[in-house]
């Protein structure tokens, strides 16, 4: 089991828990590890590094509690059968762990990266800080809601780590209170504010350089890309196995071959860029980065595996997704439909269903966070996030 350096594993037994709270939690605790181990690289925070290696050990705890369950719960070769979906849920959600722990540990262990990593990955992710909220801090004692943080300045406070627990998605009831550490996420010019109100320090933002050397900045770029796609293939992936859906697993395994070609460009502009460099040890942490971030690739395709196979999912997954408000869906777009020839800078209608377009595919090509000028075309396949009832319009005016 992962944990900090020198700590001894904790010992976990058996007791009974809701199989579909861990399910829940082991996916939001992937998705923040994600963005935490990124967000040390770029900062070339330890603070924030040693909070990923905090989560990793929780995760390892979820994942050992998770099998324990699933055991108990297989009392015959059905269930057997409709558990094995679950279990590799729990499988890829351990290997994104360790990934993530891989990454931070970049910072850990003082591999480094060069210039050109740092001046890329702010396009790539939104700023994140770590903070510790002090006790004469005007956010002590409050609730989110009463503090209204994200109205007010667009900063989130996305994971609390309290002791040695954590509150992940925190709601608007959710009181803060002094020595918690806050993970907060928001747009650059207003994070350094609410980072100096909650921690009483003033805030240090980064300065990356820029880089000049044209075959790392092609390698850099390749990395950032697969990131991205990877990103995406974990939060489809965690959809197919909550949704039961085939459709969304079959993107998953596209989004998990276009990383591997990624990862072989890279690699070669990467060689390249070591025949220029002064020192080509520096890019010893962009390597590590690379072979991390591909893991994270093909975890997505392990959770995503039982759903392609054609396992009909347990019914305990099925009990978590009906307490879930929001789902994925993934529709194509029809020809002469509402959306064929809609401009992704008019909200393709889903601004006004509520829903929010994650990704679009176009033939072999994605488009992440997709370019305000983009126009949907006859074919394009739309990855969205939204109630069940605005999904089943967006379907609609997509057929």
């Amino acid at each position: 089991m992962a944990g900090f350096e020198g700590s001894q594993p904790k010992t976990v037994a058996y007791e009974p828990v809701s199989v579909k709270e861990l399910l829940v939690e082991m996916k939001d605790t992937s998705e923040l590890l994600i963005d935490l181990a990124y967000s040390a690289v770029l900062h070339g925070s330890e603070d924030i590094a040693r909070e990923v290696l905090a989560l990793e050990e929780k995760m390892d705890v979820l994942q050992l509690r998770a099998r324990m369950s699933l055991m108990m719960a297989a009392r015959n070769p059905d269930e057997v059968e409709a558990l094995a979906p679950v279990l590799g849920l729990a499988a890829g959600a351990d290997r994104i762990s360790d990934a993530a722990g891989d990454i931070a540990k970049i910072v850990l262990e003082d591999i480094g990266l060069p210039e050109a990593m740092r001046a890329a990955l702010p396009e790539a992710i939104e700023t994140l800080v770590r903070g510790t909220l002090v006790a004469d801090s005007p956010y002590a004692d409050r609730t989110l809601l009463d503090i209204n943080l994200e109205s007010e300045t667009g900063v989130r406070v996305i994971a609390i780590h309290r002791g040695d627990d954590w509150i992940l998605n925190p709601g608007p009831e959710t009181t803060i209170t002094a020595e918690d550490r806050l993970i907060l996420r928001g747009p650059e010019r207003t994070v350094g504010e609410v980072y100096e109100a909650v921690t009483g320090e003033e805030y240090d933002a980064p300065a990356p350089p820029d880089s000049e050397v044209d075959d790392l900045e092609r390698a850099v770029d390749s990395i950032v890309l697969m990131k991205n796609l990877s990103e995406l293939a974990v939060d489809l992936a965690y959809g197919s196995i909550l949704f039961d859906n085939e459709d969304l697993a079959a993107e998953v395994r596209n989004l998990e071959v276009e990383v591997d070609a990624l990862r072989s460009r890279f690699e070669a502009w990467l060689l390249r860029a070591a025949a220029d460099a002064d020192d080509p040890v520096v890019l010893r942490g962009l390597i590590h980065l690379g072979v991390s971030t591909e893991v994270i690739s093909d975890a997505a395709l392990d959770i995503s595996e039982g759903v392609l196979r054609g396992l009909s999912v347990h019914p305990v997954v099925e009990l978590a997704v009906q307490e879930s408000d929001e789902i994925l869906t993934r529709v194509v777009v029809g020809e002469g439909s509402a959306l064929d020839g809609e401009r992704v800078a008019d909200g393709v209608p889903a601004a006004e269903l509520g829903m929010n377009v994650l990704a679009i595919r176009r033939g072999e090509d994605w488009m992440l966070a997709p370019d305000a000028d983009a126009t949907l075309r006859a074919g394009d396949v739309i990855i969205a996030k939204g109630t069940r009832t605005s999904s089943g319009e967006f379907e609609e005016l997509a057929a």
